[in-house]
C-alpha cells in the first residue's frame, strides 16, 4: 500500500506533515507514506524545505493520493507541463485533497458534479471552476474525497486508513495523534465527520 502526498513549493506543513504522521500510524510491512513531490526538494509557505520521498511519476501508480494545498497552488494549476504529469484515477486510487488541493482536483475534472469542501481562501475559485464548494470540513462521493481547513487533515487520513484497514485502525490512529483529555471526544467528532461517506 503506497499513499502519496502530493507536495508542492509553498505547500502549507499542516495538510502534508499531520496526514504524513496520521497515516504511519499504520505499522505494516506493505504500508508505505511518501512525501510526493515535482523536484527534490520543496520548500514550505514557511520556509521549511523537506526532501522528495517519490516523485509524481510514482504517484500514478498510488493506491491513494493526498493532495496537499499551500500558498502556490495556482501557479501549479496554470502550469500545463506541471498538470500533465497529475495522472490520477479514482477508479482505481483513493484520491483526498486538502484546501487549495480541491482546486487541483477541480482542474484536473476529478469533481466533476460532486460538491467539495476547500479553505476560505480557495472557494471562490474552486468555484470558479464550477463546483459547487460545502460549508463543512469533509466530504467525500466514491473514491474522491476534501476537506477544508488546515486541521481537517486527520479527516481525510482516517478516511483513506478506514477504506483501507477498517474503522478501528483509523479510530486508533485518530485516538493516538488526539490531545489527552480529549481523545474519545475528538474521535466521536471525527467519526461523526467521516462515516457518513464510508462504504457500509
Amino acid at each position: 500500500m503506497h499513499i502519496a502526498i502530493l507536495t508542492f513549493d509553498g505547500f502549507n506543513e499542516l495538510d502534508s506533515l499531520i496526514a504524513l504522521g496520521v497515516l504511519n500510524r499504520i505499522k505494516k510491512p506493505d504500508w508505505r507514506v511518501t512525501l510526493c513531490c515535482p523536484t527534490a526538494e520543496v520548500r514550505s509557505m514557511n520556509g521549511v524545505t523537506v526532501r522528495a520521498q517519490s516523485s509524481l511519476a510514482d504517484a500514478r501508480d498510488a493506491d491513494a493520493v493526498v493532495v496537499g494545498s499551500g500558498v502556490r497552488t495556482r501557479e501549479v494549476v496554470d502550469d500545463p507541463v506541471l498538470m500533465g504529469r497529475l495522472a490520477l484515477d479514482p477508479g482505481r486510487q483513493l484520491i483526498a485533497a486538502q484546501c487549495s488541493g480541491t482546486l487541483i482536483l477541480a482542474r484536473l475534472g476529478l469533481l466533476g458534479s460532486v460538491p467539495a469542501c476547500t479553505d476560505l481562501t480557495t472557494r471562490p475559485w474552486v468555484q470558479a471552476a464550477g463546483v459547487k464548494v460545502l460549508n463543512q470540513p469533509f466530504h467525500a462521493r466514491g473514491n474522491v474525497a476534501t476537506a477544508g481547513g488546515c486541521l481537517a487533515s486527520p479527516y481525510l487520513a482516517a478516511w483513506i486508513i478506514a477504506r483501507t484497514e477498517g474503522h478501528e485502525a483509523a479510530r486508533a490512529a485518530l485516538h493516538y495523534v488526539a490531545p489527552v483529555g480529549e481523545k474519545e471526544a475528538y474521535v466521536a467528532n471525527a467519526f461523526g465527520q467521516i462515516a457518513p461517506y464510508l462504504p457500509q
